[in-house]
C-alpha cells in the first residue's frame, strides 16, 4: 500500500490543486461554520475551539493517510452534518450535542474496525455512486456559471484563464493554477476586495461540558453516522475508487471515526472524507495520478494554518469576492464532473445512475438527511425495478 515517499511526485498541477482546495475550504465552508455557531449561540471561545479542532484533526489525518497510502485522501468534516446541527439549536443544549457527537465518533470508529465501510462500498454499484456524486457537485458548476454572468470581470476572467490553460495543455501551466492567478489579478485590478481589518488572535481550546441524553443520541448520533459514513465516505471514496486507486476503505473509515472522537472533545462534530476536496484534489487536473497525494498534503498544510488562525481567517471572509471563490471552485470541479458522468452513464445501470443524479442535484432534506443519501436509495430502487438483471449480476459478482 505504501512505497517510499517521493518528493519527485510533487508537481505544479498538484500544488495548485492543493491551493485551490484550501481556498474553497477557507472561503466556501468557514462562513457556514460561523453561521451555525451563531445559530447554536456559542461564545467566541467555543466557536474558535470548534473551528480549530475540526480543521487541525482533518489536516493531520489527511497528511497521515495520503503519505502512508500515496493516495489523495482528504479528511475534513461533514458539511450536511453541520447544517443539520444548526437545525437542532432550539431542541438540545450544546452539552447534549457534544455528547451525541462523541457517541457518533465512537460508532464510526467501531464500524470502521468492523469492516462495515468496505462492505458498504462493495454493495453499492459504482454507476449509482457516480450518478449521485455528479448530481451532488453539479451545484458548484452551475454556481460558477451564475457567478460568471454576475461578475464577468472577475469570475469571467477566472474561467477564461482556466480555458486558456486547457487549450495550452502544458503540464507546466496547470489550468487551475492559471485560474487562481488570473482571477486574483482581476480581483486586484477591479478593486472588489473588502476593506475589513484583519485581526489576529490565537485559537481557543475549550473543553465543553458533555451530557448524554437519549433523545439527543437518537436525533444527532445516528444521523451523523449516516451523513459521515453512509454519505460522505461513499461519495469521496467512491470517486477515488473510480479513479482506480486501491483505497483502504476500512482504514479510512476507522480514521474518520477517531478524528470524530478527537473533534468532540473540543466541541467539534463528525469528520468525513471530503467530497468537494476529493473532487478537486483527486481529479485529472491535479496532475498525474501517482502524485495527486501531494495536492492533499499541500492543502492540509495550509489548512493547519487556517486552524491556528481562526480569527484572521474569519476577518478575511469579507475580503475576497464570492464570485471569485465560486468560479474557482467550479473550474476545479469540472473535470471531476465530466469523469463522474462518464462513469455513471457509460456503463451498466444507466437508469439508476440517472435517477441518482437527478435526486442528488435537487436540494432537499427528509428526516434531516440531505438529498445525496436519498439519491442512493432512489437509484438502487430504480435499478431494482428497471435494471434488475444488471443489479443482481453486480451483487453476485461482488459477493
Amino acid at each position: 500500500m505504501a512505497r517510499g515517499l517521493s518528493i519527485d511526485a510533487l508537481n505544479a498541477a498538484a500544488f495548485w490543486a492543493g491551493v485551490t482546495a484550501f481556498v474553497w475550504y477557507a472561503f466556501g465552508t468557514v462562513p457556514l461554520h460561523i453561521a451555525v455557531s451563531e445559530q447554536l449561540r456559542l461564545s467566541v471561545a467555543q466557536t474558535s475551539s470548534w473551528i480549530f479542532v475540526v480543521w487541525a484533526s482533518g489536516a493531520v489525518a489527511s497528511i497521515a493517510l495520503s503519505l502512508r497510502c500515496r493516495q489523495p485522501i482528504p479528511i475534513t468534516w461533514t458539511i450536511p452534518g453541520l447544517i443539520y446541527l444548526g437545525t437542532l439549536a432550539d431542541r438540545f443544549t450544546f452539552a447534549e450535542i457534544v455528547g451525541a457527537n462523541l457517541v457518533a465518533g465512537v460508532l464510526l470508529a467501531v464500524l470502521g474496525l468492523a469492516g462495515v465501510g468496505g462492505r458498504i462500498m462493495r454493495w453499492l454499484p459504482l454507476p449509482i455512486i457516480m450518478g449521485m456524486f455528479g448530481g451532488s457537485i453539479l451545484g458548484y458548476v452551475t454556481r460558477m456559471v451564475a457567478a460568471t454572468v454576475e461578475d464577468a470581470a472577475v469570475a469571467g476572467t477566472t474561467v477564461a484563464c482556466f480555458v486558456i490553460g486547457r487549450l495550452v495543455a502544458n503540464p507546466r501551466v496547470p489550468p487551475v493554477g492559471l485560474a487562481v492567478l488570473g482571477g486574483g489579478i482581476a480581483v486586484a485590478l477591479v478593486g472588489t476586495t473588502g476593506a475589513a481589518p484583519v485581526e489576529w488572535a490565537p485559537p481557543a481550546l475549550v473543553l465543553p461540558g458533555m451530557s448524554f441524553a437519549p433523545a439527543a443520541i437518537l436525533a444527532v448520533s445516528l444521523p451523523m453516522v449516516v451523513l459521515a459514513m453512509g454519505l460522505g465516505n461513499v461519495q469521496g471514496l467512491g470517486f477515488l475508487i473510480a479513479q482506480k486507486y486501491p483505497v483502504p476503505v476500512d482504514t479510512v473509515s476507522t480514521v474518520v471515526g477517531i478524528s470524530s472522537i478527537v473533534n468532540a472533545f473540543l466541541g467539534g462534530h463528525a469528520a468525513t472524507v471530503a467530497r468537494t476536496g476529493v473532487a478537486i484534489l483527486a481529479a485529472p487536473d491535479a496532475g498525474p495520478a501517482a502524485g495527486r497525494y501531494w495536492a492533499v498534503v499541500v492543502s492540509a498544510l495550509l489548512t493547519l494554518v487556517l486552524a491556528l488562525a481562526a480569527t484572521p481567517v474569519a476577518s478575511l471572509l469579507a475580503v475576497l469576492p464570492k464570485t471569485y471563490v465560486f468560479a474557482l471552485a467550479g473550474v476545479a470541479i469540472l473535470s471531476s464532473l465530466q469523469d463522474a458522468l462518464a462513469k455513471a452513464f457509460g456503463a451498466e445501470m444507466p437508469f439508476g445512475a440517472l435517477v441518482a443524479f437527478v435526486v442528488a442535484a435537487t436540494p432537499f432534506a427528509v428526516l434531516g438527511v440531505t438529498s445525496a443519501f436519498w439519491a442512493i436509495v432512489a437509484g438502487l430502487l430504480a435499478s431494482f425495478l428497471v435494471e434488475r438483471a444488471q443489479l443482481r449480476a453486480f451483487w453476485t459478482r461482488e459477493s
